[in-house]
């Protein structure tokens, strides 16, 4: 039974996922940020001075990386993690990089006596604290075995989609396109009845209630609502995250040669924002690319 994890990485994901394991497991933690290392101490997560002493003992190792570029920096260039892991170890992805080259990773872990577990995860901070994140899995069962009892305390939806990594990329990726759509979709929704002229709040709670709802009208909406704020909304999933997910939905559709031009058309969308300065506000934001102004 897995008793001990490392995670890598005590950001907006990775400390409140850290703290969940602690309440279950011995959990280790390293932070380039001294101030992010003294609250995961501060919630039970045992601190370490360098990300090497944090993985030298850990069955499964969680990092979150915003590329595949950055993963395989962190585990092989220099004096990279891999040859710190402990034999049989698992390296637990749960980022969106694509499926580029995770088979190629997962080889040179396997040089090292490890294995990577491919499980990119949808939720936010609230719900990694609480247990309460979809995860999608590939990985061989020799590895999920060892990483699955620390998934099932991070996830209340644990999809095992595939039996080697890059299967869990790929649901992900669709997964995001859908996502990236509907959040494009909501805000043009909701920039048409301003347009209107229509209660905004009212229209919302319409839609919401019938057939024209989805998770992301529900969830977006009423940040969308408030991104012409003074200080905008509340940042719960940057909107240059959608430009990473975005582009590795079209990477990913061109290379099976699939049209998507719906997707295209919601890229562009979040790549107007970052270019506008949006790149760090809340993905609800992109309402202000396609109405700048609110019009009512």
């Amino acid at each position: 039974m897995t008793s001990t994890v490392a995670v890598i990485g005590l950001g907006a994901m990775g400390l409140p996922m850290a703290t969940r394991l602690a309440e279950r497991f011995e959990v280790s933690g390293f932070d380039i940020a001294a101030d992010r290392i003294a609250l995961a101490a501060e919630k039970g997560v045992r601190p370490a001075d360098s990300a090497a002493a944090a993985v030298a003992n850990a069955e499964a190792v969680l990092v979150a990386v915003r590329t595949g570029a950055q993963l395989n920096d962190l585990l092989f260039d220099g004096t990279g993690l891999a040859s710190h892991l402990a034999e049989g170890a698992v390296v637990i992805l749960t980022s969106t990089v694509g499926t580029d080259g995770i088979g190629d990773i997962a080889d040179r872990l396997a040089e090292h006596g490890a294995q990577l577990v491919d499980a990119p995860l949808s939720g936010g901070p609230v719900r990694a604290g609480e247990g309460d994140l979809l995860i999608v899995v590939g990985a061989a069962p020799s590895a999920l075995e060892v990483a699955l009892p620390v998934l099932e305390q991070l996830a209340s939806t644990l999809s095992i989609v595939g039996d080697k990594p890059g299967d869990g990329q790929a649901l992900k990726t669709v997964n995001q396109l859908l996502c990236g759509v509907h959040i494009a979709a909501a805000a043009e929704a909701l920039a048409l009845a301003d347009a209107l002229g229509l209660d905004r709040e009212k229209t919302l709670d319409a839609l919401t209630a019938g057939a024209a709802n989805s998770f992301m009208l529900g969830n977006r909406g009423p940040r969308s609502l408030q991104a012409y704020d003074e200080d905008g909304a509340e940042v719960l999933s940057r909107l240059d995250i959608f430009v990473k997910d975005m582009g590795i939905v079209g990477t990913a559709a061109r290379a099976a040669h699939l049209s998507t031009p719906v997707a295209n058309a919601a890229e562009q969308l979040f790549l107007l924002g970052e270019a506008q300065g949006l790149g760090a506000h809340d993905d609800s934001a992109v309402i202000r690319v396609i109405a700048p102004e609110r019009l009512s």
